[in-house]
């Protein structure tokens, strides 16, 4: 991003104008292309037909590099990652997403370290294999798997967190690297795009005093086909006759509903609490300890790559990309 001289708001800014503000680019002894997506776009307008040209491009340019390193709006980058880490199947390559609080050629910009060790982390091999073959967000100083990251902070530098997750990687003088939490691929397994995607989802978030009207408006939306259902604590909701039934009967409709807790750290447990037997016998699938931004964008990838909603459901207890921790 860079500052509008004019109004003053933050726009987005192509590489060629950050190959200027940065010479230290030039001074990383790396081969580096810089591939535009024009028009520039806010993170927020970000759209799953942004996550396919993305995933397009790497593909295209696979065989040619090491590793990538998206340039990302803050807003939505957690989003983009977890959607990136379900279509980039077999991944070998590390795709490094990262951006900064603070537009570049500001005084205080986060955006050159965060640019400059996220290049190194991409290029980063040990005998011959990337050293972190997963889609991953690097800010500040800390590497996260893509999927387990979420925008905790609207203002510091350290933005991004992974409450559920270890670290993959911390930067200092030197960056550690914790292999132990880093995913491996199959050997010689190839690359495999899957690019299809439903939207047709949506999160209700509950909270006390929830409208009957409004939950049943929701559920009843047409071509509705998911709900993540953020929860309270463990996985609890109120204890209302009349959302047990809301609830059983989208689902006996073929929707799809996604217990996912409104906490940060800790996991789902349905049945350890009575308030949460309702969504239980109800037929509410647990989302474990996943990120809302990781939900989401794999029940856009599962209801777009299967019509079954029995098929939809099985992969949702399954941590495709590491997303999740099972109990």
């Amino acid at each position: 991003m860079s500052e509008n001289p004019a109004t003053g708001a933050l726009r987005p800014i192509d590489f060629e104008r950050l190959q200027e503000l940065m010479p230290e680019l030039k001074q990383t002894g790396i081969n580096i292309k810089s591939i535009p997506f024009l028009p520039l776009i806010d993170s927020s307008d970000v759209h799953p037909v942004t996550w396919e040209k993305i995933a397009l491009c790497i593909e295209e340019n696979y065989a040619d590099f090491d590793g990538f390193v998206v340039l990302h709006g803050t807003d939505t980058m957690a989003y983009s990652a977890s959607a990136l880490s379900f279509m980039l199947e077999n991944l070998s390559k590390p795709v490094i997403f990262t951006g900064a609080q603070l537009p570049i050629g500001m005084m205080r910009s986060d955006a050159k370290e965060n640019l400059l060790t996220a290049i190194e982390i991409a290029a980063a091999k040990e005998h011959g294999q990337a050293i972190v073959p997963e889609v991953c967000i690097f800010f500040e100083d800390t590497l996260f798997r893509g999927n387990r990251t979420t925008k905790k902070n609207a203002e510091h530098f350290n933005a991004f967190h992974s409450y559920n997750y270890p670290p993959l990687a911390k930067a200092g003088v030197h960056i550690k690297y914790f292999r132990n939490y880093i995913h491996y691929p199959e050997p010689n397994a190839r690359l495999r795009l899957r690019l299809n995607t439903d939207p047709n989802i949506v999160v209700l978030k509950l909270f006390p005093g929830i409208s009957e009207n409004v939950v049943r408006s929701i559920l009843g939306t047409p071509g509705l086909k998911a709900v993540v259902l953020e929860s309270f604590g463990a996985g609890n909701a109120p204890r209302r006759i009349w959302l047990y039934e809301a609830f059983k009967t989208a689902i006996e409709q073929g929707i799809v509903i996604v217990n996912k807790s409104q906490c940060s750290t800790g996991t789902v447990e349905m049945g350890r609490y009575e308030t949460s037997l309702n969504l239980l016998n109800a037929g509410v699938i647990s989302a474990y300890d996943c990120t809302t931004e990781a939900l989401v964008t794999k029940l856009m990838y599962l209801l777009g790559e299967y019509r079954s909603v029995e098929e939809v459901k099985k992969w949702l207890g399954v941590s495709i990309s590491g997303e999740m921790t099972i109990n």
